[in-house]
């Protein structure tokens, strides 16, 4: 990276005037593994539950007891985090991940598996916010758009493939199996890290007031991602929504809120974040009504509706290079905006669709979907976390993070609660008007950046 004057090295920066490939490798490699857990787990469920001899409700908190910590802790890992050497902070939560995911797989108990999950699941948000900003930190500007590409790739496709992976270690070595899967990941990103990341700082544990933010933000978004998830089967419990406001907003008005909300103002990053939530919306809601209806309306198998919402992620992966290059060419904000029209596109195409879907004709248009994600994915990131000051690259990487997965949870919620009240076809407006909404979004920049507020010291307290 080059450098930005004497003493001016932020907590984890990589010195020199060189990029290191390995690193956004890393970053990749590191994005891969965290969202393929996300999925993997799924298709084991009914095995935990006869293997735990638990309920089918009890066996699905191998997978909320991960979720639900991975976005809840995203904010305050993000400040934390801005506050630490890059280098311990990696390994520690690399290493804290791969063994959580150890003793998942040797849980004799039920509580065992939820608490292993529960701690992987914080680990876990720590990656998530260390996944751009080592990609950023790792490459001189000029190669941002191609390092973002790589996790915003490679993040998508493990998300993808763990259903597919999951099943298959099922089939032959049972479900302990699809927690040890990540372990040769984790075991080879620890090796990386240790040989390609500089000695950079030290590794503190939060204090007191980072314990109370992270409470507070904890239970907010805890409590909107439960009442979006129980709003997938009744509506109604959108209401629920509202109790995540008073801990939010006490956290906004707070030490700990107050610099994340001033560093999204003046730096101008509002609008891109809006993008990135918008996107992820219209995609998840996309996705939830076309595997549904295929299945459930129209008798398509399941093998022909993964095939054909397989098209989605295929053509982003195979996007995905093309758009980081051709943003560090051209400029990051045309070749964002060019993706998300491109996924618009494909969203509205979608509309149209009569009550008799065909497999070809879904599978086309998500292929064009997924290539403006693709195009869109790398460009989209580095706009935000190159306007991001150098000293809050962990505060952005958490805040972008986070909007991406409320989107992924908000999508299908309301797609649910929009083809109830209206039929399917209102589930496929609602993806495509929130895939359009981000067009302008990511068009129209921001005001220009202003001074950021110097960053408060939070008091580490024993």
């Amino acid at each position: 990276m080059t450098h930005q004057g004497p003493g001016s090295e932020q907590p984890g920066d990589i010195p020199g005037g060189t990029d290191r490939w390995p690193l956004v490798g890393l970053a990749g490699l590191l994005s891969f593994v965290a969202m393929l857990d996300m999925n993997i787990v799924n298709v084991a469920l009914a095995d935990i539950a006869d293997g735990l001899r638990v309920s089918s409700a009890t066996a699905q908190w191998a997978v909320l007891g991960y979720q639900l910590p991975v976005v809840a802790l995203l904010l305050p890992a993000g400040r934390w985090l801005d506050g630490v050497g890059l280098r311990p902070a990696v390994l520690a939560a690399t290493a804290g991940f791969g063994l959580c995911s150890a003793l998942a797989a040797l849980a004799p108990w039920a509580v065992w598996l939820i608490a292993a999950r529960l701690a992987q699941g914080a680990f876990a948000a720590a990656l998530f916010v260390l996944m751009p900003v080592l990609a950023i930190r790792s490459v001189r500007p000029e190669s941002h758009s191609r390092a973002m590409s790589v996790p915003a790739t490679l993040g998508p496709l493990g998300a993808v493939t763990g259903p597919a992976v999951g099943g298959l270690l099922l089939d032959h070595f049972g479900w302990h199996s699809v927690f040890l899967v990540k372990l040769p990941f984790c075991a080879l990103a620890l090796v990386v890290a240790w040989r390609a990341l500089p000695r950079d700082g030290r590794l503190r544990l939060p204090g007191r007031r980072e314990s109370v933010d992270a409470l507070l933000v904890a239970v907010g978004v805890a409590v909107l991602l439960l009442a979006l998830t129980l709003a997938a089967e009744t509506p109604a419990w959108l209401v629920l929504t509202l109790a995540a406001v008073p801990p939010v907003w006490w956290w906004l008005r707070g030490p700990g809120g107050r610099p994340v909300a001033g560093v999204l103002r003046a730096s101008g990053l509002l609008r891109p974040h809006g993008a990135v939530l918008a996107l992820a919306t219209g995609f998840a809601a996309l996705h939830y009504v076309v595997a549904l209806h295929l299945q459930r309306d129209d008798g398509v198998s399941a093998t022909a509706t993964g095939l054909t919402v397989l098209a989605f992620p295929l053509a982003m992966g195979l996007a995905g290079p093309f758009g980081g290059r051709l943003a560090d060419r051209y400029g990051a904000r045309p070749v964002a905006v060019t993706g998300a029209v491109l996924t618009a596109s494909g969203l509205l195409l979608c509309v149209p669709l009569g009550d008799g879907w065909s497999p070809l004709e879904v599978a086309w248009r998500l292929a064009l979907a997924g290539l403006g994600m693709g195009l869109n994915g790398g460009p989209a990131q580095a706009l935000v976390m190159g306007a991001a000051p150098p000293d809050r690259t962990a505060t952005v990487g958490s805040t972008v993070q986070l909007a991406r997965g409320l989107g992924f949870t908000l999508g299908p919620a309301l797609a649910t609660t929009a083809w109830s009240l209206a039929g399917a076809r209102a589930g496929l407006y609602l993806a495509a008007v929130a895939a359009c909404l981000a067009v302008p979004l990511l068009a129209v920049p921001g005001r220009s950046p202003a001074a950021v507020p110097e960053k408060t010291t939070d008091p580490v307290s024993s």
